[in-house]
């Protein structure tokens, strides 16, 4: 059927008639003009793809009607312009995509139709290691590292470059996916198929969201939910309530994006903006630059939000002139939006729209801070630190707490580094790390960073060599203006050597540290901390053996590694004492914000971005060098370890089977609050006492060649026996951390993929309890599909966090959530009963379900399927398996 609005369409400029456009000033409807900017972008996205089969007219008035509709828990459709993937979740993905064509050809159809329709992007950026750093090679000998360690899955990844149409890869050592889109992948608005629309993204990768922050629509999801939309089918999502976010007054002089972005963090969780979208407006807004808007845009999954969006305003149009865009199509694009009522004047609040509630911050009371010791929105003001973490030291183990005994307060151990005597305490600085793309987009913290070290070397300060330094830029423009300015050699006299383009410690990947210093600090059981410039610092994912760990902007990364310790209050103590004596504080280094805007000016320049990006997807020589497959079905290896057929549609027939009451399940793991993804499925290194350890070395391989979980995402052995890995997972069952849990049937405690092989042979289902935020942190697939292949078919949860709750529903494990007022604790629930869920034939959406015990006690529970298409996914098994079927038929 014909689009029924081809009515509005017409040409953006009539000398060029095939350029057309949806003029949504057309629509003559006095309800548009009041919708969130937000809300716009969908609404041009479902009239443009309303064909009344996947997007109907229907849709297009319940977006229309926003106002109303936003509490009517409507279900909508949205077809983003395109995806994006990293190479964690896209390894994954191409995977299944290679075992879809291989499932689709069993059951008799086209394997070329498992093909992206939508555009994706694959950026790899999450494979390099912090294994060398403080010395002028570490980017080269990190990249060869990353290359010998990795050519398996580099190979697998060209040849899904090449085998699949509309998708390209970025090589490694080009940048940080979320930074590389902002600076170069990104349009505002596309040109394509002889239309012109909004663009937006939706990404494997929670902090997708970076993009927002240019107005560019996006927010991540689920690797299962991102492959569908590739397949040309569209996301089927809640129509969201909209938070307007009013930005007043000007920041102080020394304060920093970095700054910002953690208050509205802690403040956004307090309002509660789950499953929410936020859009920014207001007289402040004008004052933040692209890069700053992108800093707090980024961390909108610390906040909870879906989206965290600032539309596009001049400041929008001029960084694309700035980053070195194609200036006609900057122009296209200016011209685009005036049309259809989506260019911002943040200054003219007549341009306001509705929001479905206000909050408010004033810049100007935002002061220094840092974030920590184990959860982003934890916000501690610079000027708290000291206090706050020796409260921390003392308090019961938790969130704010790490229960050391107060005799123990103070215990310091000697050790020997590199032929000097050094001592470390509770609170002392061991990883100082500027990265990830939060903050090495935005050039005015860099520059900060560079010009503080500058005055720092200058005033004869210097960083023990004991403390692990490093600089992972987002792109290589970070550093082409760090050198040009004239600062990059102060960076790397304070040991700030770029160590490479990638995530690096923000993921977890930031490599061993020296082994006096690890014995150090097991000897004294001492509370060591990183600190990065990173977005998450949940408990274990930094380093195993930085048991605290603070977000804070990179000129702090360095002040507290110069310092070597958190328990200093920078105001009345010196961050050191120079060669002659001198007491040097922060104050005295500290760039002023006048001093960054004019290095900024004059370094940073189109030239720049223009010449970095040109060459990106060719620039990286062993890339070039790869030697991929060119079949349209992969040939897969039985001896590899990295890349392995997934079992997932092993026995699928075109027949759907009816879903059954799960009877007499046992509980696997019983969680408190605030279980991660990181608990779920780790991504980073293996320990050698694991059972994946035990199955790699079965397969020949030593622990030097383990490499990380997430580099071994596109194998299933390694990845099922990496589930509820991480060492510092707190299960109820046991009394202390670890990956273990209780086998019921015997009484013994063993891992938790060995317990859940024994329930399985024995043919037992299994579920896990968890409290609130269960799935909180990165969008990891592998946290849904991990725990289906140990045999979960349901979790009951408090809450879950959005992207989680969406994964499980594509792997077919029912989100089950606890009645309002209700938890297992109300319930008197231990997790050692036995749970048979009832599963009713006819379902609907948001339906109450009962659980009975063998106890005899009965409950109820809800049914988190949110959405009709959410419950055709789960009659098929999941999403991959729905897709499967239809390819097929």
């Amino acid at each position: 059927m014909s689009n029924p609005f081809v009515r509005i369409v017409e040409p953006l400029d009539p000398k060029q008639p095939q350029k057309k456009f949806f003029n949504l000033s057309k629509l003559e409807d006095v309800r548009y003009a009041r919708l969130p900017f937000s809300i716009r972008v969908l609404l041009e996205a479902a009239i443009r793809n309303c064909d009344e089969f996947l997007v109907k007219k229907g849709d297009v008035e319940n977006i229309l009607n926003w106002k109303v509709m936003q509490h009517k828990n409507v279900e909508v459709p949205f077809k983003p312009a395109r995806v994006i993937l990293q190479d964690f979740t896209g390894v994954p993905a191409v995977v299944d995509f290679a075992a879809m064509r291989d499932a689709v050809k069993k059951l008799g159809g086209d394997p070329e139709k498992i093909n992206p329709i939508c555009p994706a992007d694959l950026v790899i950026d999450h494979s390099i290691q912090v294994d060398f750093n403080r010395r002028s090679d570490s980017l080269q000998k990190n990249q060869d590292l990353e290359f010998d360690r990795n050519k398996e899955r580099f190979e697998f990844l060209k040849w899904g470059s090449q085998a699949f149409k509309n998708m390209r890869i970025v090589p490694p050592g080009s940048g940080i996916i979320h930074q590389v889109n902002l600076e170069y992948l990104a349009r505002v608005v596309m040109d394509q198929d002889g239309y012109y629309y909004p663009d937006s993204v939706v990404g494997t990768d929670s902090h997708t969201t970076m993009i927002d922050g240019l107005g560019v629509l996006g927010w991540g999801v689920g690797g299962i939910e991102a492959e569908a939309v590739m397949l040309g089918q569209p996301i089927s999502m809640v129509l969201p309530e909209v938070v307007g976010y009013k930005l007043l007054g000007n920041p102080q002089p020394l304060v920093t994006s970095t700054d910002i972005v953690l208050t509205i963090t802690k403040h956004l969780r307090q309002v509660g903006v789950v499953g929410k979208f936020v859009e920014f407006f207001g007289p402040g807004v004008a004052q933040l630059s692209i890069a700053d808007r992108a800093t707090i845009a980024n961390m909108c999954p610390e906040y909870g939000a879906t989206a965290a969006y600032f539309p596009v305003d001049d400041i929008s149009i001029g960084y694309l002139i700035q980053t070195g865009r194609d200036k006609e199509k900057v122009t296209c694009t200016k011209k685009y939006l005036e049309a259809v009522g989506m260019l911002r004047d943040f200054k003219n609040s007549s341009q306001d729209p509705d929001f479905t509630q206000v909050v408010e911050l004033d810049l100007h009371t935002v002061v220094p801070c840092c974030s920590g010791p184990k959860r982003p929105q934890d916000k501690v003001a610079v000027s708290d630190m000291k206090k706050d973490f020796e409260t921390c030291l003392g308090a019961k183990q938790g969130f704010k707490g790490f229960q050391i005994a107060p005799d123990r307060h103070n215990s310091t151990v000697k050790f020997t580094f590199e032929g000097c005597d050094f001592e470390l305490s509770h609170g002392s600085v061991v990883i100082a790390a500027i990265t990830s793309c939060t903050n090495t987009s935005n050039p005015s913290v860099m520059l900060g960073a560079g010009l503080l070290a500058k005055k720092a070397v200058e005033a004869g300060l210097a960083v023990k060599p004991y403390v692990k330094t490093s600089l992972s830029p987002g792109s290589g423009v970070v550093t082409y203006y760090l050198r040009e300015s004239g600062v990059m050699s102060y960076l790397s006299q304070l040991g700030f050597d770029v160590v490479g383009y990638g995530c690096m410690t923000c993921i977890g990947n930031s490599g061993p540290l020296p082994e006096p210093v690890v014995e150090a600090i097991t000897q004294g059981d001492l509370v060591a901390v990183g600190v990065l410039s990173g977005n998450r610092n949940f408990e274990g994912r930094v380093h195993p053996n930085t048991r605290a760990n603070y977000l804070a902007s990179p000129p702090l990364v360095i002040a507290y590694a110069i310092a070597g310790t958190v328990r200093i209050d920078f105001e009345k103590e010196p961050l050191g004492i120079n060669a002659s004596g001198k007491k040097i504080f922060l104050k005295d280094i500290w760039p002023t914000r006048s001093e960054i805007q004019a290095v900024e000016r004059q370094f940073v320049i189109p030239g720049m971005f223009k010449e970095v990006y040109q060459k990106i997807e060719t620039v990286n020589e062993s890339w070039n060098a790869l030697d991929a497959p060119s079949d349209k079905l992969y040939t897969w290896n039985p001896k590899s370890t990295y890349i392995k057929s997934p079992p997932f549609f092993d026995g699928l027939t075109l027949a759907l089977q009816t879903p059954k009451t799960i009877e007499d399940a046992y509980v696997l793991l019983s969680f408190g609050d605030s279980v991660t993804t990181d608990h779920i499925s780790p991504a980073g290194n293996i320990a050698r006492n694991s059972p994946a350890a035990r199955y790699l070395t079965s397969r020949g391989l030593t622990p030097r060649e383990f490499n990380s979980y997430g580099s071994r995402r596109g194998n299933d052995a390694v990845m099922a026996r990496g589930t509820f890995a991480n060492i510092r997972l707190v299960n109820k069952f046991v009394d202390k951390q670890g990956p273990q849990t209780v086998h019921f049937p015997s009484g013994e405690t063993l891992d938790v993929f060995d317990a859940a092989e024994r329930y399985k042979q024995a043919g037992h289902p299994l579920i896990v309890l968890a409290g609130k935020e269960y799935g909180a942190g990165s969008s990891r697939d592998w946290a849904a599909k991990g725990p289906f292949l140990l045999g979960v078919k349901a979790v009951l949860a408090e809450s879950y966090e959005r992207i989680h709750r969406s994964n499980l529903v594509g792997m077919g494990v029912i989100p089950l959530q606890y009645l309002p007022g209700e938890d297992a604790g109300t319930l008197g629930l231990t997790g050692r009963e036995r749970y048979t869920i009832v599963i009713p034939e006819k379902l609907k959406p948001q339906m109450n379900i009962q659980i009975k015990l063998d106890t005899g006690k009965t409950f109820q529970a809800i049914m988190r399927f949110d959405t009709d298409v959410e419950l055709t996914y789960f009659h098929n098994g999941g999403i991959l398996n729905y897709m499967i079927r239809k390819m097929a038929s």
